[in-house]
């Protein structure tokens, strides 16, 4: 093919990937507002952008928290990684537990009654006790866990596996450090493979959405927009609020400007903004932190690529709003052991998800199969969670800027701490 010859899909292709899934979310619910049950003949293509997401999700759960753990060396963490790395789950945490709050303040998609392509709501809900949420990260068989798709026990599990590797790098004895290192190599490309198919599966996406949204909106009609403004307002009241009663208290009990910190972000926290990509935005985020903020190189280059790796609070945001919004769509709202689960699934999935394209989608299918809620062929989940894929590229703004904004408030404290900190750039 000649180099000025253009395909025939590039179109399609070499747009916007986001932008089109928006298109899909926007033609979806005109077509199935205006044909009805006429539209119904679309539900397979819903069906297979489903099973595309149920193939992926274990083995990208795996392959990406093996990498993660196992990029995390033990000789070169020290004090200022384990500092960084308990900020940042710290906060994830609190993140997460806000976005709940949040969801459960507005209850967005409560009284929808939001039924699957066969006109099925979704089936109760077995509220498992606390107790036995925790026991059940622990598997009894690894393997029966990946297979059955429970997800804590593999988060654990592949979080353990992946430190393990981490050490085996780090061995004096030859053979064992060859043998981690042939392991890192193998999990490395393992992970890269699954990025490719998650780009694969995503420039599906606009027409799945298209679909699935299609038969949501013939059968419910105009209901199911407001919903979703909801989710909007209570994703963005949520990282507004993170930002500053989290992070602004954080930087005020360290004797450190809000004010002066947000002066000093602002760049990298609009670029973000705009290029919803933390990796791409890492650049202006360190040029803000040494020039602005005056943060060691010594220490951002260490805290920043990791944050953009594992730090994850504008995403955990939209993680239990999202998920409190499908489970109120349905009709069966998530109890109280069901939101700690959220809370542990989203803090330790965000320690090697973060790198993959698409990652608060790809979360929120975590989240959902490890509270109950598994996304399945013709389900009242799948519609759910098509409607939250609509609008991503909204949400995934303001979650990646929290993001960023997360990454330079841990740098600039953990910075403090060490000495490492120019105070006279926030006089």
């Amino acid at each position: 093919m000649s180099e000025g010859k253009k395909g025939a899909l590039d179109w399609y292709f070499k747009s916007n990937l986001l932008m089109r899934i928006l298109i899909g979310l926007i033609l979806g619910a005109i077509v199935g507002l205006l044909a009805g049950d006429s539209i119904m003949w679309v539900a397979p293509f819903g069906t297979l952008f489903v099973r595309l997401l149920q193939m992926i999700v274990m083995p990208v759960i795996f392959a990406t928290l093996v990498m993660g753990s196992a990029s995390i060396s033990p000789a070169e963490l020290g004090k200022v990684g384990v500092k960084i790395v308990l900020f940042y789950l710290f906060t994830s945490a609190l993140a997460v537990a806000i976005g709940l709050g949040m969801a459960n303040i507005f209850r967005p998609g409560s009284g929808l009654g939001l039924t699957g392509a066969d006109g099925v709501a979704g089936r109760a809900l077995q509220q498992p006790a606390l107790r036995d949420t925790l026991l059940n990260i622990v598997p009894t068989n690894p393997f029966g866990a990946l297979a059955s798709g429970a997800v804590l026990p593999v988060i654990f599990f592949a979080i353990l596996f992946g430190i393990g590797i981490s050490y085996l790098k780090i061995s004096s004895d030859e053979r064992i450090r060859k043998a981690g290192e042939t392991l890192f190599v193998i999990f490395d490309g393992a992970a890269e493979v699954m990025y490719i198919m998650v780009r694969w599966v995503l420039q599906y996406a606009p027409i799945g959405v298209f679909a699935l949204l299609a038969v949501v909106f013939a059968q419910q009609g105009a209901a199911a927009a407001g919903p979703l403004g909801i989710v909007i307002v209570a994703v963005y009241l949520g990282l507004i609020l993170h930002v500053v009663v989290v992070y602004g208290g954080i930087l005020k009990i360290n004797g450190l400007s809000f004010v002066k910190f947000i002066k000093g972000s602002r760049e990298a926290m609009l670029t973000a903004f705009v290029t919803r990509s933390s990796g791409g935005t890492l650049p202006v985020t360190m040029r803000n932190a040494e020039g602005n903020l005056g943060v060691s190189r010594k220490v951002h280059s260490f805290t920043l690529p990791l944050g953009a790796t594992i730090n994850m609070d504008g995403t955990a945001i939209y993680l239990g709003v999202c998920a409190l919004f499908i489970g109120y769509a349905i009709g069966m709202p998530l109890g109280f052991g069901q939101q700690i689960t959220i809370i542990l699934t989203a803090v330790l999935a965000s320690i090697g998800t973060a790198g993959v394209p698409g990652a608060g989608a790809i979360m929120l299918l975590m989240v959902l199969q490890s509270v109950g809620l598994p996304i399945e062929d013709g389900s009242a989940v799948a519609a759910a969670y098509a409607m939250i894929l609509g609008i991503d590229a909204i949400l995934d703004m303001g979650r990646t800027c929290a993001n960023v904004t997360g990454d330079l408030t841990g740098t600039s404290i953990v910075a403090k701490s060490e000495n490492e900190l120019d105070l006279s750039c926030w006089s």
